[in-house]
């Protein structure tokens, strides 16, 4: 049986029975294999009981749910290789999984594959103090690993929402942001060396130091959401904790006037360290949610700011933004006093997604991207899709960027309101394309986007990209049915969408 409400409402949305009895899970791994397997990792350490199944059948993207054949659990490069060398001789298609936060389903084992969890790979291996960089496992959690340098003036930049809990493997799988990205980029920007187990077994060594000379394969690799290799070992750059920083919270009784608040800030020339936007429902979420920050009831949206770098010039700034702000009708702009105002606003604003289910059964997030310019123009139109479709749309987002979150909220036990929120995400993000922008920002593909990669690129595109995989795992036994559509489903998709 399962416990949670929402697993068992995707699993009849999927036209499943739910699991339970024994022939509702895939079939267990030929003996031999799973002796095998057991011989490596240890008995601990394979996982085959519908139970311990159970957990591992979707991540933060709980639309759909498959139990995985099995789950294996290696802690060493090494056994991740005789893993794979033995799935991929026995032709059993496998997937990786980090800790699970991923909100575009990339690890679910949709056709019953193998997971390996490379949850106990969790070691920091090497910290280079003078050249700024650190060697980790890929199960190492993304906010340990600045905790684990901060006492030496370091970070790691990327920092998203579910930083406590989201593992850097994965943050490389899926090419993760955050709320500071508007200044420091997102993953890759971060990531110099990996080591990764090919689809056959075979490790290799991808990058270097800055400017190593050849195909930027370590570009290729992060963000291609498992698809092409296992990585069991990273090379990252730490940088220096900012000397200062300013935070500052604006409350607007328009989406507009924040919108324009947003892109006059960047036509300003000013480069904030974060620059994220929530609005009335999003705010209704935080405040019923565990980090309540004491925003008003009945404002329309709120701003919070954030500069950092040298200490000297960074209250001119923040003055300038204040300007900015003033110029386009705020009801209030408070700069944080202290580090725990500070703390509390960002705490807030960190727990938005989580917070949903305080005003919602369910909700589904999308991740469009779109040019700063259309920024009121697009947050209009998701407006209007959320009318059309009978649905609550709660805005959160990094808007210095243009990388919209749209949560659509819904209750999976009304008939037919999940398959409505689909087709209003799925009108989201073809609004998104339509204005010049992108389908995901930093929560990837997967199963969610797959079909929507058809707005982006055309057969020939997608097909260049079957050939990249194909080229790394011929097989087709890694990951298979996640990131990139199946051929011919472009035409089936975009009449779809189009005509919603």
């Amino acid at each position: 049986m399962i416990e949670s409400r929402v697993a068992a409402d995707a699993w009849r949305r999927e036209g499943a029975a739910l699991p339970g009895p024994e022939e509702d899970f895939p079939p267990p791994l030929p003996r031999a294999v799973a002796a095998a397997i057991r011989s490596i990792v240890g008995e601990r350490f394979f996982l085959e009981d519908p139970a311990s199944l159970l957990a591992y059948a979707c991540d933060g993207q709980t639309l759909i749910c498959r139990p995985p054949r099995a789950v294996v659990l290696p802690a060493t490069t090494e056994e991740v290789a005789a893993v794979v060398r033995l799935l991929y001789d026995a032709g059993i298609p496998y997937l990786p999984r980090g800790a699970g936060t991923g909100l575009s389903g990339g690890a679910v084992p949709l056709n019953g594959e193998v997971v390996l969890s490379l949850a106990r790979m969790k070691r920091i291996l090497h910290v280079d103090l003078v050249n700024r960089l650190a060697v980790v496992q890929p199960g190492v959690v993304n906010l340990r690993l600045s905790q684990a340098v901060a006492s030496e003036g370091l970070y790691f930049a990327p920092d998203p929402s579910s930083q406590y809990a989201c593992t850097v493997g994965g943050n490389v799988g899926e090419n993760a942001g955050g709320a500071h990205c508007l200044k420091y980029g997102v993953t890759t920007n971060h990531v110099l060396a990996l080591r990764v187990v090919l689809p056959d077994g075979e490790v290799v060594d991808l990058g270097g130091p800055p400017g190593t000379p050849g195909p930027d394969l370590v570009g290729l690799w992060t963000g291609s959401e498992g698809t092409l290799g296992i990585v069991t070992e990273l090379t990252v750059r730490l940088l220096p904790l900012p000397e200062g920083r300013r935070t500052a919270l604006a409350y607007f009784d328009t989406v507009d006037a924040a919108s324009r608040t947003v892109a006059d800030i960047m036509a300003a020339g000013i480069v904030p360290a974060a620059l994220e936007m929530m609005d009335a429902v999003a705010i209704e979420g935080v405040e019923r949610g565990k980090k309540p920050a004491g925003h008003p009831p009945d404002v329309e949206a709120l701003l919070l700011i954030e500069v950092d770098g040298v200490e000297a010039g960074l209250d001119a700034e923040m003055e300038r933004i204040v300007a900015v702000c003033r110029k386009n009708g705020v009801r209030s702009v408070k700069v944080a006093e202290s580090e725990a105002e500070r703390r509390l606003w960002w705490d807030n604003r960190k727990t938005a997604f989580a917070a949903m289910g305080a005003i919602s059964p369910n909700y589904l997030v999308q991740d469009g991207v779109i040019p700063l310019s259309t920024l009121p123009d697009v947050l209009r139109r998701i407006r209007a899709i959320g009318e059309k479709y009978g649905l609550r749309i709660a805005n959160v987002f990094h808007a210095g960027d243009g990388n919209l979150h749209p949560l659509i909220l819904y209750d999976g036990r009304v008939p037919g309101e999940a398959e409505r929120a689909e087709a209003a995400g799925l009108e989201a993000l073809r609004v998104c394309v339509e204005v010049g922008g992108s389908i995901t920002g930093e929560h990837g593909v997967g199963i969610e986007k797959r079909e929507a990669m058809c707005f982006m690129f055309d057969p020939p595109e997608l097909e260049a990209m079957r050939a990249v995989r194909a080229a790394f795992d011929p097989k087709g036994l890694l990951n298979a049915a996640k990131l990139i559509p199946t051929p011919g489903r472009c035409g089936e998709v975009k009449a779809a969408a189009w005509e919603g």
